[in-house]
């Protein structure tokens, strides 16, 4: 019997069409975390299985404005082919879309068979294996601000922030929130089924939050995916631009993708509390902080992938760029909230809400395995209010310090895998050179009447 004929992919089928889904859309994430997909028509749907669904390699190379970046395995070599196959235990009814179905996709090198090497949801899988071999499985909670935007014609990129409402921090309702966007996000995102809980509008005008349950990393990974592509698609139906980019606004703060992280043991208790360790943290807890410390600069390069990352951080920011820890101390890199028990966990501060959430668990659960694989203690953490560079060592303070640093640090690429960190360098560098070519508006208005 062939795959298109198994009961499986019928099964699901029939439960579709009793649904009223016709349509099953296969989307699965690039490096830069973008969604890519292919909508399938349901009668379709075993051939899709078995097959697969053929993508040029490239979209892994692709820039945001649709140019081929020279990375090896893409342009060199004729531009070649991945194979995606839908994970059909990924499949959620898309509220917003009638007879439109969304499912995660795998992506496959034909010629080999093994995950393609730019797959960032492989690339987590390897390194949840590694932790595994350690008897540990990570749990995570993601958190994630944005900004939205509606059109403006007068301003320079097009885009204005959606409520310009100031002091509104922490709130709900019409305040800051004039036409109850937040609302229709949030019961949208429920009906979807990605574990959103609760959500509030942030710090500056027109910035929310959205918060995500802790669940085993890839399904966190999967759900903040799933979540950001929800949040954009929900926006672009308002006729309005929701934007995860880091700081998209001069006169605005950043927006974070802040990592909540704990581990279970083999007994599924949690593995960072201890009563009788210091600060009520076990071992395993401590080692994994020191880790994570020990490799904060290469993170950055994953936990703050763009040109516009660096431009979140400075003093009174409250976005962390130095290396450092705290007890519940939110001015800190690494922040280790009050809950112990089945709670102890620690908050990675360091991304921003542009990072891949694949990407960010990976470099994240990485440090951590090689601190518990060190057995090494953290510094003793920060007291009172942060950011004193006497105190605390910098954080690359540019995308390409923080690539440099990931570059040096072969221990931790060696844990997410070398030929994809050759690869996500090679993508980032192109980057970093474009933006270098590119004459800013700064630029023109600092220099063009004057010299």
């Amino acid at each position: 019997m062939s795959a298109s004929e198994t009961p499986d992919v019928r099964q699901y089928q029939e439960r579709l069409a009793a649904e009223g889904i016709d349509v099953v859309r296969v989307t699965y994430p690039d490096l830069i975390g973008t969604d890519r997909a292919r909508d399938v028509l349901l009668d379709q749907l075993p051939t899709a299985c078995e097959h697969g669904l053929a993508f040029c390699r490239a979209v892994y190379h692709t820039s945001p404005q649709g140019d081929v970046v020279p990375v090896t395995g893409g342009l060199d070599a004729g531009l070649p082919d991945i194979t995606v196959r839908p994970d059909l235990d990924t499949l959620a009814a898309l509220p917003w879309e009638p007879g439109v179905a969304v499912c995660l996709g795998d992506a496959i090198d034909p010629a080999t068979g093994a995950p393609a090497p730019e797959s960032p949801r492989d690339l987590l899988r390897s390194v949840l294996a590694r932790c595994a071999e350690q008897g540990l499985r990570p749990v995570a909670g993601p958190e994630l601000e944005y900004f939205l935007c509606e059109e403006d014609p007068g301003s320079p990129n097009g885009w204005k922030r959606y409520s310009a409402a100031t002091g509104a921090v922490y709130t709900a309702g019409l305040r800051a929130d004039p036409d109850n966007h937040l609302l229709r996000t949030l019961r949208g995102l429920r009906d979807l089924g990605i574990g959103v809980t609760n959500g509030n509008h942030e710090f500056d005008g027109g910035q929310f939050e959205i918060n995500l349950t802790h669940s085993e990393a890839m399904s966190a990974a999967d759900r903040a995916f799933r979540f950001k592509a929800a949040v954009k698609e929900l926006a672009r139906k308002e006729g309005r631009l929701a934007t995860f980019m880091a700081k998209p606004f001069n006169d605005a703060g950043g927006s974070g993708f802040h990592l909540h992280l704990s581990c279970e043991d083999e007994h599924g208790r949690n593995a960072f509390d201890d009563p009788a360790g210091a600060h009520g943290l076990s071992a395993t807890a401590r080692h994994a902080l020191a880790g994570i410390l020990a490799h904060a600069p290469a993170l950055a390069a994953l936990a703050n992938p763009t040109v516009n990352s660096y431009k979140r951080f400075g003093p009174d920011t409250l976005a962390p760029w130095l290396i450092d820890w705290g007890l519940d101390n939110r001015s800190a890199m690494v922040r280790i909230p009050p809950e112990r028990g089945s709670g102890a966990r620690l908050e990675l501060r360091l991304g921003d809400a542009s990072a891949n959430p694949y990407l960010l668990l990976s470099g994240t659960i990485a440090a951590a395995l090689l601190g518990v694989r060190a057995a090494e203690e953290p510094p003793a953490p920060l007291e009172g209010y942060g950011y004193d560079t006497a105190r605390a060592s910098v954080l690359p303070t540019s995308l390409s310090a923080a690539l440099d640093a990931l570059e040096a640090d072969t221990a931790l690429a060696e844990v997410i895998g070398k030929d994809f960190t050759t690869s996500y360098l090679s993508y980032k560098r192109n980057e970093v050179e474009r933006f270098q070519r590119h004459v800013t508006d700064w630029e023109f208005t600092e220099y063009a009447y004057h010299l």
